[in-house]
């Protein structure tokens, strides 16, 4: 089954199924900033990052509402032109994950901070090839650096997390090059923003944007 069949299922499923965790971090514990991080640029300009962890609507929904960013995108990243289409991604067989790509201004938001709201409140980066109701290694948690930079500030910040013990499992995830992103389906982008009562998007995404919220004010802005 396929989330946009999920997502046509009857909304009284909304007060029988629990919302999905953000992140399965230990309780009462807050993710720390990255030790190792860029600085922050001295004038204005437009940098990319690309996330995967699961349906790309929840990560695509949380960094629309970040500090910094100038937009964010769904897509498909990790396989071939040909293959990034989201009925053939859905199969689990392309070597696509459900991707982000996120626009910002370095002068504004660091990388290192983005990773925090992507480990914070956009995923679960202990779950093994799947996030919440979703299934597969096209589902993923998965970061796709475009330099050698973000390679080191991303692998410095999964060792950073792993040993403070902020989940209660192992990271699993992927820290890999970023080969090509391209671009989802027009239907899927903004997708949360665009239908926020169906129940899959209120049960699954909508509680990220408010834990991002809740957890990092200081990066949340209104849109």
């Amino acid at each position: 089954m396929t989330r946009l069949l999920l997502a046509t299922l009857v909304t009284s499923l909304f007060t029988t199924m629990p919302a999905c965790n953000t992140a399965n971090a230990t309780a009462g514990s807050a993710l720390p900033d990255p030790v190792v991080d860029a600085k922050l640029a001295t004038s204005k300009g437009e940098q990319t990052a690309v996330f995967a962890g699961g349906c790309f609507w929840g990560i695509e929904a949380v960094f629309e509402h970040v500090k910094g960013v100038i937009s964010a995108s769904s897509g498909y990243s990790g396989g071939a032109a040909e293959t990034a289409h989201y009925e053939m991604v859905s199969a689990g067989n392309t070597g696509h994950a459900e991707s982000v790509q996120v626009k910002y201004d370095p002068s504004q938001i660091s990388y290192g901070k983005l990773l925090k709201v992507y480990f914070a409140v956009a995923h679960d980066p202990t779950q093994l090839n799947r996030q919440g109701p979703d299934t597969g290694t096209q589902y993923r948690s998965a970061i796709f650096f475009n330099s050698a930079e973000q390679k080191s500030i991303a692998e410095a910040y999964i060792g950073q997390l792993n040993k403070a013990g902020v989940f209660k499992r192992p990271i699993v995830t992927q820290v890999v090059p970023l080969k090509a992103f391209y671009e989802a389906e027009s239907y899927h982008q903004n997708y949360a923003v665009q239908h926020p009562d169906e129940p899959y998007i209120a049960i699954n995404d909508l509680p990220k944007v408010a834990e991002l919220r809740k957890q990092l004010p200081e990066l949340y802005v209104e849109k």
